[in-house]
C-alpha cells in the first residue's frame, strides 16, 4: 500500500477538458461514510478527513448524495433549504474545506441536486399553504382543485400510497390536493413556473461558485407530467423510478430537455469543464441518450446495464446498445453497478427471485443469496466493467465487497417506502447501513463513539478497510489494481472489439492493448485461443492454471 499511497498523492489532475469522458466518480452518502463528531450521523468533516483513502483507491471524482438543509423525511432528498448545509451535515465552511481538500488531491466534487421537488418545510411550500388557490404561491407547485369523489387521478407514488395529498383550508375545511411524486413530505415543483426555473439558476450558481464541478440531477426524467394528467396504471413488476418502454405520464416528458439546455448554458458560462449526469430511469437506450446530447447534459447513469443479471448474452448486447446509442450523440457511456437506491451488486446478482429496483430486501425475502457467491460475481462484474469505454461510477464500501445488510430491525428502518406500504417493501436501507474502515474500533471506525444512525450487523468489520489493505487478493486491494491499470492503459478512452470465444458463457474483447476474458459459467473454462502468448495482469478470483478461467471470474491480460 506504499507505493500506491506515493502514486496517488503525486497524481496530476486529469485536463480539465472533457475529463467525464472517461472518469472514475466515487459516490458517497454522507450519511454513511465517516462520522466525526460522534453522532452517529455520517458528516462533511469526516469525509474531508477520509478523502485520502479516495486518492489512494484511484478514482477521478466524488459525487455527494444531498447533504443540504432538510428535516430528513428521506435522508436529505427533501430539500428545504439549497443553499446551504443541513447541521447534520456541518456548515458551509465545512463544505469549502472539503471541496479544497479534494481538489489538493486531484479529486473533482459533484453535488446532488434535488430538482422535482423540495421539502413541504421549504418556505415557498408554507407559503403556498398559507395562500389562497389560483395565487402565485400556489402556481410554483401543482395543485389540484378537489374533485367531487375520489383523487385527482389514480396515480400511486413511487413511494406507495397516492401521488396525492390534500390539505385542510385555514377554516377546518377541506382544500386543494397537491401532487408528490414521492412522499407527501416532498410536493413537486411546477417546472412551467418562470420562478422556479430561475430559482434553480441560482442554486446553480450558488455552488459553481463555491468550486463544485458538477451536479448529478436526481429524477432527472421527472419534473414536466403529461398534460393532462391522464389516469395511468404502472406494471406492478416494474422498476418503482420508470425504466419501462411506455413511459409513465409523469417520466420521460419532452419538456425536461428544454430544462436541462438552459442549465447547460449556466454552467458553460464557468471555467473547468463543469458537468451535468441524469438520472433518468428510461428505456431504451436510445431514449436514455437524449439527455446527453451535445448541448444538454455530460453524462447519464446506464440503468440497463445496472438492471443487467449475471448473463454473458445480456450483458454483450446492452454493451453494444450502449457504446452505439450514446455514442450517436457524442457522448460516452457510463457504467454503473449500484447506488443507494438498489440492493448492493455483491448481494443483488446472486437473488433468484425477481427483485423491483425500489423494493429490497429483508429476513423475509425468498431464497436469499449464498453471500459467497454474490460476492464471487460482484468482483467478477467490477472487473469487466472498468475495462470499458467510458465513465464507471462506483458506490460507497463496494470496493469492501459490501453486501447488502439483511437483517435490520423493523425499529431501525427509516425508508419512506417501509413505511409507506406498511412494511410490505423494505426499501433502501439495507445498501444504506454506514461502512466500515477499522477493525476494533467503535462502529467499525465509522464514528468515534461507535453509533450509527443505521445499526451495523455483525461481522462488518471483517470488511473493514484496514484489514482489507494489508490482504493481497481483497476486494479492496482488486479495486485499486484495476484502477491503476484502467489509468496506465487509458482504457477509458479506448475503443472495444468484441473477440471470438465459441463459448455463449464467455465474453471476450479487446480495449487498447489489454484482452479482457469475463466467464459466466459455473464451472471453469478454458481460455480462449486470441489469449494464447498473453499474460493474465488482473483477475478476479485465483485461476486454476494458465490457460484456464476460474468459474464466474474476469481476466485482464496483455502480451
Amino acid at each position: 500500500m506504499t507505493e500506491i499511497r506515493s502514486l496517488a498523492e503525486t497524481r496530476e489532475p486529469e485536463a480539465a477538458t472533457d475529463w467525464w469522458r472517461s472518469s472514475v466518480i466515487y459516490q458517497i452518502y454522507p450519511r454513511s461514510f465517516a462520522d466525526a463528531n460522534g453522532d452517529g450521523m455520517g458528516d462533511l468533516p469526516g469525509i474531508t478527513a477520509r478523502l485520502q483513502s479516495l486518492a489512494d483507491l484511484g478514482v477521478d471524482a466524488i459525487w455527494l448524495s444531498p447533504f443540504f438543509k432538510s428535516p430528513q423525511k428521506d435522508a436529505g432528498y427533501d430539500v428545504s433549504d439549497y443553499c446551504d448545509v443541513d447541521p447534520l451535515f456541518g456548515t458551509l465552511e465545512d463544505f469549502d474545506a472539503m471541496i479544497a481538500h479534494a481538489h489538493e488531491l486531484g479529486l473533482r466534487v459533484i453535488v446532488d441536486l434535488v430538482p422535482n421537488h423540495c421539502s413541504d418545510q421549504h418556505p415557498w411550500f408554507q407559503k403556498a399553504l398559507a395562500s389562497a388557490p389560483g395565487s402565485p404561491e400556489r402556481e410554483r407547485f401543482i395543485f389540484h382543485d378537489a374533485p367531487d369523489a375520489g383523487l385527482p387521478n389514480n396515480w400511486e407514488s413511487v413511494f406507495g400510497g397516492p401521488m396525492w395529498t390534500q390539505t385542510v383550508n385555514p377554516d377546518g375545511t377541506p382544500g386543494q390536493y397537491y401532487l408528490h411524486i414521492f412522499d407527501s413530505s416532498q410536493p413537486d415543483f411546477n417546472w412551467h413556473n418562470d420562478e422556479v426555473r430561475e430559482m434553480f439558476r441560482d442554486v446553480l450558481r450558488f455552488w459553481l461558485d463555491r468550486g463544485t464541478d458538477g451536479f448529478r440531477v436526481d429524477v432527472a426524467h421527472g419534473l414536466i407530467k403529461s398534460d393532462g394528467l391522464p389516469d395511468y396504471v404502472v406494471d406492478p413488476a416494474a422498476a418503482s423510478m420508470g425504466g419501462t418502454e411506455e413511459l409513465a405520464p409523469w417520466w420521460g416528458q419532452d419538456g425536461v430537455h428544454e430544462i436541462y439546455r438552459d442549465w447547460r448554458k449556466v454552467l458553460d458560462e464557468y471555467e473547468g469543464d463543469r458537468v451535468l449526469c441524469a438520472e433518468a430511469w428510461v428505456s431504451p437506450l436510445s431514449l436514455m441518450a437524449k439527455w446527453v446530447r451535445s448541448d444538454e447534459m455530460h453524462q447519464a447513469f446506464n440503468f440497463p446495464y445496472l438492471s443487467c443479471s449475471f448473463n454473458a448474452a445480456q450483458i454483450r448486447a446492452t454493451i453494444d446498445e450502449s457504446l452505439q446509442e450514446f455514442a450517436a450523440v457524442g457522448a460516452p457511456s457510463t457504467w454503473v453497478l449500484s447506488n443507494h437506491d438498489v440492493v448492493r451488486h455483491a448481494t443483488r446478482l446472486a437473488l433468484t427471485e425477481d427483485n423491483p429496483q425500489g423494493e429490497g430486501i429483508g429476513p423475509l425475502t425468498p431464497n436469499l443469496p449464498d453471500p459467497a457467491i454474490g460476492l464471487r460475481r460482484a468482483r467478477s462484474a467490477s472487473t469487466l466493467m472498468l475495462a470499458l469505454p467510458g465513465g464507471a461510477y462506483l458506490y460507497q464500501g463496494e470496493e469492501l465487497g459490501l453486501p447488502e445488510v439483511v437483517e435490520l430491525p423493523d425499529e431501525a428502518r427509516q425508508d419512506p417506502t417501509w413505511f409507506r406500504t406498511n412494511g410490505k417493501r423494505y426499501g433502501r436501507d439495507g445498501c444504506r447501513v454506514p461502512i466500515p474502515w477499522e477493525t476494533g474500533a467503535p462502529a467499525a471506525g465509522f464514528s468515534p463513539t461507535g453509533n450509527s444512525w443505521l445499526p451495523q450487523p455483525a461481522g462488518w468489520e471483517d470488511y473493514a478497510r484496514d484489514v482489507q489493505s494489508a490482504t493481497p487478493d481483497s476486494t479492496l486491494n482488486l479495486y485499486i489494481s484495476l484502477l491503476r491499470l484502467r489509468r496506465n492503459h487509458d482504457l477509458g478512452l479506448g475503443t472495444l472489439e468484441w473477440l471470438d470465444t465459441g463459448d455463449p458463457d464467455v465474453l471476450a474483447f479487446k480495449n487498447n492493448d489489454v484482452v479482457v476474458v469475463s466467464s459466466f459459467a459455473g464451472s471453469e473454462r478454458e481460455l480462449p485461443a486470441c489469449t494464447i502468448d498473453l499474460t493474465v495482469i488482473a483477475s478476479s478470483a485465483p485461476q486454476p492454471s494458465e490457460r484456464q478461467i476460474a468459474a464466474e471470474s474476469t481476466v485482464w491480460l496483455r502480451g
